[in-house]
């Protein structure tokens, strides 16, 4: 009689083993969906003047991208009496347990996740409380032989009493001059309005010693807490959860509605209206392999394809300088000067209104128009292998009124040699980085009913 007891116990065992597997996979599966806030959103800035920052930050953000040669100092980019701060997007999440907020920068191109935490001994402000590891239960410092601290660029061993396993000590800059230095750490990250969707043992450094652009002055309040890395590295948020995508879709800047960020997204969900998705190759970088590169073969300015031979301005040089990149925290897309006056000579030839002296528009193309009228605008389409953008007017058109006076704006600046996408120009786009099969894709949307 024992034995069918025993198979019983055995059978039961097994079913709440493969119960157990199946709740796991399935949250697992499950897309993290989190919400972003842009920088500018609800500050009731003035046509002009969020123009005149998006050309600033853009200018700004040149700098952190691989270059053979560097653009003009950002303090003579555009004349304003403003320090402006360097952010774009700030998705909401928390760290440890229970889980205290923190807003970090949404940033594919970097790969490091990190917040400011106590003590902060030079620390910029912010609006949250800094982030206290001693009330977490969950949080526990990085030894150096940790592979996280391995593959950090920058790293050294604490020997201080306190720090047991010779704490991993990182320093990690960007290329705008933006520093953090603190311990590599681990923590539970929990995302999502509800807060249901936890994930343990998230490596972040927690700094102590930040310096960045965001942070306009130390007098302030700067819209982050941190960064969180999107890159293509083994630290960034999607490597660490492992996930085989995420997407993000911008609402229009010029307004308050908040966007958001997925990971996971499912297949079925995404090929939705599949016959509008565009997809092409992400390109590898070898020299530098965390940036998202695209193919770009030319582009079509009205009727006028722009006579740019890819092998000059938009290929991928052997040094790892050039080419194009698909970036969340660039304003305003750049193009290399060459490329940019040509496609801004056949913009203006075909808009037939007379120009604005660059100098009152932060250095962008902008025409004078007649009050309370739309004027026709030429199409402007960017070609990629396999795939093509066919902006909408909203997407590189900027229109705003000023003392009476209506004008419109190319929103694409001048940059350095390479080519960057900036997400002025992914507005209404929900855009998806495959990194399973290494593709990306986008797809016209109404990103504040996503």
């Amino acid at each position: 009689m024992k034995q069918p007891i025993k198979m019983q116990k055995l059978a039961l065992l097994v079913v709440v083993l493969l119960a157990a597997l199946a709740i796991s996979r399935c949250t697992a599966a499950a897309t993290v969906r989190m919400q972003l806030t842009h920088a500018d959103a609800a500050r009731g800035l003035g046509g002009s003047v969020l123009l005149q920052r998006m050309a600033l930050r853009s200018k700004a953000r040149s700098a952190r991208f691989p270059s053979s040669s560097k653009s003009a100092p950002v303090s003579t980019l555009v004349s304003t009496s403003e320090v402006v701060p360097q952010a774009e997007y700030v998705v909401h999440m928390a760290v440890g347990t229970p889980p205290q907020p923190v807003r970090l920068l949404l940033d594919t191109g970097s790969d490091l996740i990190w917040t400011q935490c106590l003590p902060c001994p030079d620390c910029f402000n912010q609006i949250l409380p800094y982030f206290n590891s001693s009330r977490s239960s969950t949080f526990a410092h990085l030894p150096c032989d940790s592979t996280s601290c391995h593959d950090l660029p920058f790293t050294s061993c604490s020997n201080v009493k306190f720090l047991r396993n010779q704490t991993c000590v990182y320093t990690y800059d960007y290329g705008d001059k933006s520093m953090t230095t603190g311990l590599v750490d681990k923590d539970t990250f929990t995302f999502g309005a509800s807060g249901r969707s936890s994930v343990p043992g998230v490596a972040f450094g927690c700094g102590e010693f930040n310096s960045v652009t965001f942070a306009s002055d130390q007098t302030s309040t700067a819209p982050a807490t941190g960064i969180a890395g999107f890159g293509r590295g083994p630290l960034s948020l999607p490597s660490q959860l492992r996930v085989g995508n995420f997407s993000h879709c911008f609402t229009a800047l010029t307004g308050s509605k908040p966007s958001t960020v997925m990971l996971d997204l499912p297949a079925h969900l995404y090929r939705k209206g599949r016959d509008a998705v565009h997809t092409t190759p992400l390109v590898q970088n070898p020299v530098y392999p965390s940036f998202y590169y695209l193919s770009l073969k030319g582009i079509t300015v009205g009727s006028t394809m722009l006579p740019v031979p890819e092998s000059s301005e938009f290929a991928l040089r052997n040094d790892g300088t050039g080419g194009t990149v698909i970036d969340s925290g660039t304003s305003i897309t750049t193009f290399p000067p060459r490329v940019y006056r040509l496609l801004r000579d056949a913009f203006a030839e075909q808009m037939k209104l007379p120009m604005v002296p660059s100098n009152m528009t932060g250095g962008l193309t902008c025409f004078s128009a007649p009050r309370r009228s739309k004027p026709h605008v030429p199409k402007l389409v960017l070609h990629f292998e396999d795939a093509k953008m066919d902006l909408p007017r909203n997407n590189y058109v900027y229109e705003f009124e000023d003392e009476g006076d209506n004008f419109i704006c190319l929103a694409i600046t001048e940059g350095d040699e390479m080519s960057t996408i900036g997400n002025y120009q992914q507005q209404n786009m929900h855009v998806l980085y495959d990194l399973q099969h290494n593709k990306l894709s986008f797809v016209s949307a109404h990103c504040d009913k996503l």
